[in-house]
């Protein structure tokens, strides 16, 4: 029964193989295919890479839905090139030499989804290259030579989501170059020559969520770069080599979710740009020469999940570095220079799920004791962190001890200061006093000093704690008396020591007494003037003081004589003499009452100086 059975399926298995192979070969005879390309009907697909083309055949199969031109050696695309291919979905001509694509080349390709340009020697498009796709979703025209983006170039492409536009040589991308794209969801840019990030062009661009931008040669990222892209949710920032600072509105109006600010030449971590993107999930800064993560600074990031910092110069992540973070699960900071992380950096370590600690210098005492007790319940890749500072430990998997052995192996010394003689000093205002205080212990302890109110003393200043733990009080001043703390501390403990200042206050200096009568009299005045006497009249003083006044009058008066007589010789012959000729004031009256005819006129000569 059951070998009928088989025969009976072995035979209607064949004839479904000969009727799909005799209805195959007339299709694919129908179908045109060119003699370099091979087509698959079946699938709908016209192969033609590396077939050493040098130009687009001019039969292809016209019911095609994808065709492949890769690897051949095309350089033009003519007006109207694939008119005929009104079904193709998928069109790439990736890794050939195009270096013109003429107006209106895909005209016709109403069904086009996705167009792939990539690799060849295009340098610029013309307005009207892209006309007639109106479905297209996907372009792809990166690893080209271009340089300009030209106002409206891809205004007939409303329907592209993903835009590939990396590895080029743009130099000028217009305000209206993205004019047209409003439905572009994702954006990848290579900017290698601009100057500064296209923010003009990208107000066009109001539903993007995804932005990758590389290359960039700036060093500080100007306020409000991206302050139109409200739906962005992905901001990728790479291979800025000379990128330094965020400016603290540089990412002003974005909402992100994922940050990636990599390959470039941060120094620290851009805390004020980043304290406002409350929704933020991911943040990667790795590859950046960023030497610490400081405490208390992270904690508006209050959905914060994962924190990449590869390959940085990481030297401490500080005490309280992500505290607010309370959802934060992924942690990777391997191959930078810490020696320790210790559990008061985390908000929680229960919420950790992932670690990278490998390639770094650990110290293997008390402060890692925390991570291998963890083990069960953090991930830490294919490579587990190692012990590389502790001589007896060098080399070795730390997460491979039992909990015993933990205990034995994972110590630390408690903070001890070496000294605790008595310093009680005592001077005069003015000079400057220095109080010593010296730890030791395993881990190596940090000292700190508090002032009399119980405040930390600043490393600068007047009153500051110096590197090698000594506080230094210069100019002492008496408000500055006091009993100072030293504290020193590490993982293991703390302990403290008490240091007293008392300043002396300088005497008041004695005060100068004014009279009205009088000049002030000062302390060193001869013991015969006070501030009620007059003072004596000098006589011969004030002869000596009007003498040389009269002198210097009488030489003023002299040199201006001087200088106008030689100024009278330089005019040539001049009078010496003016008439002048005047009415009396009684000649005037008469001539009002009218008792005379006429006016009597007087004159009178001056002689000129």
């Amino acid at each position: 029964m059951f070998k009928g059975t088989a025969a009976h399926l072995c035979l209607y298995w064949r004839a479904v193989y000969l009727l799909a192979a005799g209805v195959a070969l007339p299709s694919e005879t129908l179908w045109m295919c060119p003699p370099p390309c091979r087509c698959n009907a079946a699938v709908l697909d016209a192969n033609c890479s590396g077939a050493q083309l040098s130009s687009v055949p001019d039969v292809l199969p016209q019911h095609a839905e994808l065709l492949n031109l890769t690897h051949n050696m095309i350089k033009t695309l003519v007006n109207r090139q694939f008119h005929t291919l009104t079904q193709l979905l998928h069109l790439d001509l990736s890794d050939n030499l195009l270096a013109l694509v003429e107006v209106e080349a895909f005209l016709g390709l109403q069904s086009l989804l996705t167009l792939r340009l990539s690799h060849n020697n295009l340098r610029i498009f013309s307005v009207g290259v892209f006309a007639g796709l109106t479905n297209l979703q996907l372009l792809d025209i990166s690893s080209n030579k271009i340089l300009v983006l030209l106002d409206y170039t891809f205004r007939d492409l409303a329907s592209l989501q993903v835009f590939l536009a990396d590895n080029n040589d743009f130099v000028f991308i217009s305000n209206q170059a993205l004019t047209g794209l409003s439905s572009l969801q994702s954006l990848i840019l290579d900017g290698c020559n601009l100057t500064a990030v296209p923010t003009e062009a990208l107000t066009q661009l109001h539903v993007l969520k995804s932005l990758h931008i590389y290359q960039l040669g700036l060093n500080t990222l100007p306020n409000y770069s991206f302050h139109p892209l409200l739906h962005l949710k992905e901001l990728v920032i790479a291979h800025f080599p000379r990128l330094e600072t965020l400016s603290g509105n540089s990412l002003f109006g974005l909402n992100l979710t994922s940050l990636s600010i990599k390959h470039c030449n941060l120094n620290e971590v851009p805390y004020t740009a980043l304290h406002h993107l409350v929704y933020l999930m991911s943040i990667d800064l790795s590859f950046n020469p960023i030497t610490y993560i400081h405490g208390k600074l992270l904690g508006d990031l209050l959905r914060l999940q994962e924190f990449h910092l590869v390959g940085g110069s990481l030297v401490s992540i500080e005490i309280g570095a992500f505290k607010g973070l309370g959802y934060l699960r992924l942690l990777n900071i391997s191959s930078n220079f810490l020696t320790t992380l210790e559990a008061g950096s985390f908000h929680s370590v229960d919420t950790l799920k992932s670690l990278g600690l490998d390639n770094n210098p650990l110290a293997c005492d008390c402060r890692l004791l925390w991570v291998a007790r963890r083990r069960l319940y953090v991930h830490f890749g294919r490579h587990p962190p190692t012990c590389k500072t502790s001589a007896q430990l060098q080399g070795w998997n730390f997460l491979e001890f039992s909990e015993d052995d933990l205990l034995n192996v994972l110590t630390c010394r408690q903070a001890r200061i070496v000294d605790r003689r008595s310093q009680d000093v005592r001077v005069d205002q003015g000079h400057s006093v220095t109080f010593y205080c010296s730890a030791e212990g395993d881990p190596q302890p940090s000292v700190s000093w508090l002032n009399p109110q119980l405040r930390q003393v600043s490393p600068v200043g007047r009153i500051r704690a110096l590197s090698n733990g000594s506080l230094e009080v210069r100019y002492a001043q008496s408000h500055d008396s006091g009993t100072y703390i030293c504290l020193v501390s590490n993982a293991a403990g703390n302990e403290s020591l008490r240091v007293s200042l008392h300043v002396k206050a300088l005497p008041p200096p004695s005060k100068i007494h004014y009279s009205l009568k009088s000049w002030p009299v000062f302390p060193s005045s001869p013991p015969g003037v006070d501030g009620n006497e007059n003072l004596s009249f000098d006589v011969k003083t004030l002869l000596i003081a009007a003498t040389i006044g009269f002198l210097s009058f009488f030489g003023s008066v002299s040199v201006c004589f001087i200088f106008m007589f030689l100024w009278s010789k330089g005019k040539g012959q001049i009078k010496h003499t003016a008439t002048i000729a005047y009415v009396p004031r009684s000649a005037m009256s008469n001539s009002n009452t009218g008792t005379s005819n006429y006016m009597e006129t007087g004159r009178f000569t001056m002689k000129l100086i």
